[in-house]
């Protein structure tokens, strides 16, 4: 079992490091840290690759691999371990991750080569996701559930609601500003900040815009546009503190208010996206519009999330007859 422990080495780069790096020295440790520091810009990737790369490190200290020992069979190794308790796309990601790294250490002169380089990953081949989704009577027994007398209540149910009916990611949503939910004539849009810098601009669907325009009033965010929109709250009472909600409350919350509502525990932040695709798509939508709305460069990413053609009905099974 590949287990992720790190040391926590106190030194003048004052960072948190594995210690097969700590251990390698300075100059090493240094372009470890300006790796993802300085080449990723995007945080959640920021934080995948660093538990990826963690993860690899602790494993050769486990094995008392010292980091100059690195070489194409010690990753390979990894590889082959990693792929007993996870599965492909896991497995394959991690190897990017280590991949990209020792890339950028070879150009600082901290390794000779890549050791990475030549190990091939697992081959994967998706061709629907596994992320669960609900049914339309689901959702409305998650809506309905939240008690919406206190503002806890009006914020989670619009912050629920917003994800299904933009397809928005968590991450978007916990960036957004008061003034990111605006009118464009007659109709309310949210202006979302996505990965890579990418600023999209909805018309949010009435449903979903009345839930955040009565949280706004209850609220009273309506004159504080560079507020967040969706705050954490202090305490167990219902008043906002100030502070952003991070991806992790967000998830949290929604865990909550599902488990609440009497459903499955495996539903999670990216089911509202792959829920709201699939209704879409279910109700005669096209799938360029759905990829637009998604924010996706590619419709075959789209697809991932479209259950609508998946399922497979009682009548044709029953046409199955000796």
């Amino acid at each position: 079992m590949v287990k992720s422990t790190t040391r926590t080495p106190t030194n003048r780069i004052g960072a948190n490091l594995p210690a097969t790096i700590y251990e390698a020295g300075p100059k090493v440790a240094k372009s470890f840290l300006e790796f993802f520091t300085a080449t990723i810009r995007n945080k959640n990737t920021r934080e995948a690759y660093g538990r990826d790369c963690g993860r690899f490190f602790a494993w050769c200290k486990e094995h008392r691999i010292a980091f100059e020992r690195v070489e194409p069979m010690v990753v390979a190794a990894y590889i082959e371990e990693m792929l007993c308790n996870y599965p492909g796309e896991t497995v394959k990601q991690h190897l990017s991750a280590i991949k990209k790294l020792y890339d950028f250490l070879v150009i600082k002169q901290m390794a000779p080569t890549n050791p990475a380089a030549s190990v091939k990953g697992p081959r994967v081949h998706v061709s629907e996701g596994k992320t669960p989704i609900l049914s339309s009577e689901e959702v409305r027994v998650l809506l309905s559930s939240i008690d919406t007398s206190e503002l806890r209540g009006m914020r989670d149910r619009a912050v629920i609601a917003l994800m299904l009916y933009t397809f928005a990611r968590v991450g978007a949503v916990s960036k957004l500003k008061v003034s990111d939910f605006h009118r464009v004539g007659d109709d309310w849009h949210i202006r979302l900040y996505e990965k890579g810098s990418k600023q999209r601009d909805l018309p949010v669907n009435p449903e979903a815009a009345a839930y955040i325009s009565s949280y706004l009033e209850n609220a009273s965010l309506r004159t504080s546009p560079t507020l967040p929109l969706f705050q954490t709250m202090r305490g167990k009472a219902s008043t906002l503190s100030g502070r952003a909600m991070h991806r992790t409350e967000i998830f949290r919350m929604i865990k909550r208010r599902a488990l609440a509502a009497g459903l499955p525990a495996e539903i999670c932040c990216h089911s509202f996206r792959a829920t709201g695709i699939t209704r879409y798509m279910d109700n005669g939508g096209r799938i360029e519009h759905a990829q637009r709305i998604a924010g996706h460069a590619d419709a075959r990413t789209t697809k991932l999330y479209d259950r609508s053609e998946n399922a497979v009905r009682m009548e044709e099974m029953k046409k199955i007859e000796f």
